[in-house]
C-alpha cells in the first residue's frame, strides 16, 4: 500500500513528490541533465520509418530488443 501512495504523489513524468515539484519556491530548485537512452532511439527511428510509409500509428507499438553480439 506504501508503494501506492508514493506513486499517487510523484509526478508522472519525472517522479518527483507532486507536493514539492508544484511549490511557488521550487520554481528555480531543479536541474536536469540530457541523456539519449539508445534504445528508446530505436524505436523512434523505426517508428518514423513506419510513419514516412504511410502508416498510420494509431495502436502501434515498438517492441525494443538488444541486437545479438552488441
Amino acid at each position: 500500500m506504501a508503494l501506492l501512495e508514493v506513486e499517487a504523489a510523484a509526478c508522472r513524468d519525472c517522479g518527483h513528490p507532486v507536493h514539492d515539484t508544484t511549490a511557488a519556491e521550487a520554481e528555480y530548485a531543479y536541474d536536469a541533465h540530457v541523456l539519449r537512452c539508445h534504445a528508446c532511439a530505436a524505436g523512434a527511428r523505426r517508428m518514423a520509418a513506419v510513419q514516412e510509409d504511410g502508416t498510420r500509428p494509431d495502436g502501434l507499438q515498438v517492441s525494443i530488443y538488444r541486437r545479438e553480439g552488441s
